[in-house]
């Protein structure tokens, strides 16, 4: 049997560490697209501003304050870009960047009054999930050349209004989880050692491959108030919990160097072969995705301007390590992530009963150390420009529409292993995002 002296199921930190990389519209891989008309304010006052049927998420005791019977649906569209700058590295290849593919986030949203105080929701939607693909040749392969990640929530709800200035609402969220993480290992000479411990080559061998893939499925919880101590201006806070994954699944080997068992050889007496073999094990993995507290302030100027403001504080510090648990070792990886915060402003002006348009900008710090950031999660702090519409044709419709432009910080990265090398990078990521979403209310 082949060993693996390349610690193997480092891969398993694999789906963890999948989690934590690409260039979602929040820190890490958190998603903010999961609401259009909030997208048009850079998601400020989104547990204070009750549009539509979308505050299910943003904060459902804002559910308490819509009189009729509604469902909302839409779509962000993203399309990140990366630049990958000053490299250098122990291995050759490329760096053409730009490995994060676009991709659409759907949601869907319903909302029931039951009576004129007591209101039920049902939400649908993405928290986090991304995917990052390397080209096969990329310098930086040995550190990671694959991750993807993709978590879905079904939220149902329920809100409770005591006085037309004070409501709260309570939602269960069941989760689901999904994730695939490959990687290069580095080829070498094959061949054996002998008695005395010397190694004679006999041959080479190319780049090894290891992919790890796993799911889970989970149960968290959300919670919200909302308060309006003036007729024109509404307070709200929402707190989405953190939710724990047990993930289970296969760790794969291809052509990955090891070290075999001995062996008694006719001429040369005991020698340890060294050369590739593939294999395939079992691997488990516990991950904690973040809580999130949201404070959100919106006043109402007069009967056009409005404005919003909001902070959101993202509990990250609690990812620290990763224990790894599978057939070959027990593997503990430092993470040391740090909370972060999300700043953001926004107004939006009615021009009619048909047209309101929405503006706002956003600072979204990232909760990656500089010393611990690495080819899987190459980010920065992070601004956000946001511009948005809501067209209302009919009194029961309404059609928004929002574009984001995010600019974020060049990230200096500089990873080391004694098996995979060096390698050194400024990334430079930025992302353009389009959203659309239609309200009918019955």
């Amino acid at each position: 049997m082949m060993h693996n002296n390349l610690k193997p199921l480092t891969l398993a930190v694999a789906v963890a560490t999948a989690t934590v990389s690409g260039h979602a519209m929040a820190g890490a891989f958190q998603l903010n697209e999961q609401s259009v008309s909030a997208q048009g304010t850079s998601f400020a006052g989104r547990a204070s501003t009750v549009n539509d049927a979308s505050i299910v998420y943003g904060n459902p005791a804002g559910m308490s304050f819509l009189d009729r019977a509604q469902v909302t649906g839409g779509v962000t569209y993203l399309m990140p870009e990366t630049d990958i700058d000053n490299v250098s590295g122990s291995a050759t290849g490329s760096n053409d960047g730009d490995m994060v593919p676009n991709k659409a986030i759907p949601f869907a949203y319903f909302v029931q009054p039951i009576n004129p105080n007591l209101h039920f929701g049902l939400g649908v939607y993405a928290p986090f999930g991304l995917i990052t693909d390397y080209e096969s040749d990329f310098q930086g392969r040995y550190f990671g050349d694959y991750s993807e990640v993709k978590v879905a929530t079904v939220q149902p709800t329920i809100s409770v209004k005591f006085s037309e200035q004070f409501s709260a609402g309570f939602g269960v969220t069941y989760n689901r989880i999904d994730g695939k993480l490959g990687s290069r290992t580095p080829g070498g000479p094959v061949g054996y050692y002998d008695s005395t411990g010397a190694f004679t080559p006999t041959g080479s061998e190319g780049d090894g491959r290891v992919v790890v893939e796993g799911d889970d499925e989970a149960w968290g919880f959300t919670w919200g108030m909302m308060y309006k101590p003036w007729q024109h201006t509404t307070i709200g806070l929402a707190y989405h919990s953190e939710v724990d994954y047990d993930l289970e699944g296969d760790a794969s080997f291809e052509n990955v160097r090891g070290q075999g068992d001995p062996v008694n050889h006719p001429v040369l007496g005991p020698i340890v072969p060294v050369g590739a073999a593939s294999a395939k094990s079992d691997a488990s993995l516990g991950i904690s995705l973040p809580a999130s507290w949201d404070l959100g302030v919106t006043h109402e100027l007069n009967d056009q301007w409005t404005l919003m403001g909001g902070v959101t504080l993202v509990k990250w510090g609690s990812f620290e390590e990763l224990n790894v648990e599978n057939d070959v070792r027990e593997i503990n990886e430092v993470q040391n992530y740090k909370d972060s915060w999300q700043y953001a402003l926004g107004a939006s002006y009615q021009m009619n009963e048909q047209w309101v348009f929405r503006g706002g900008v956003a600072y979204d710090q990232s909760p990656i150390r500089d010393e611990d950031r690495t080819v899987r999660v190459p980010s920065g702090d992070r601004m956000i420009y946001s511009v948005g519409a809501g067209w209302t044709p009919v009194e029961n419709l309404t059609v928004d529409v929002a574009y984001t432009y995010l600019d974020e910080s060049s990230a200096e990265l500089s990873e080391q292993d004694p098996t995979r090398g060096t390698y050194e990078a400024d990334y430079d990521n930025s992302a353009n995002g389009f959203g659309a979403q239609v309200t009918y209310r019955f």
